[in-house]
């Protein structure tokens, strides 16, 4: 797989948490920040997954948007 370098930009603190955690890991920073890349790819993909999931059930159901939302708010009023 071909690989490109980029520039990117962080702020002090943030680069010195990403250096504390590499090291401790034994990692490269590159390593780091393409693990976090993938990670945060990672779980977009699952959320839009079920966020997608529960429209087609809401649709199915013929559920408004409106509908979900006074659910949830019953459902927490009586857990509360």
């Amino acid at each position: 797989m071909a690989a490109s370098t980029v520039n990117i930009s962080f702020q002090d603190d943030l680069l010195s948490q990403i250096d504390r955690v590499a090291q401790a890991e034994s990692r490269s920073r590159s390593e780091l920040i393409r693990e976090a890349a993938r990670a945060y790819i990672e779980k977009k993909r699952r959320w839009e997954s079920i966020f997608a999931y529960g429209e087609s059930v809401a649709e199915r159901s013929g559920l408004s948007e409106e509908d979900i939302l006074a659910e949830t708010r019953n459902v927490r009023r009586r857990r509360g």
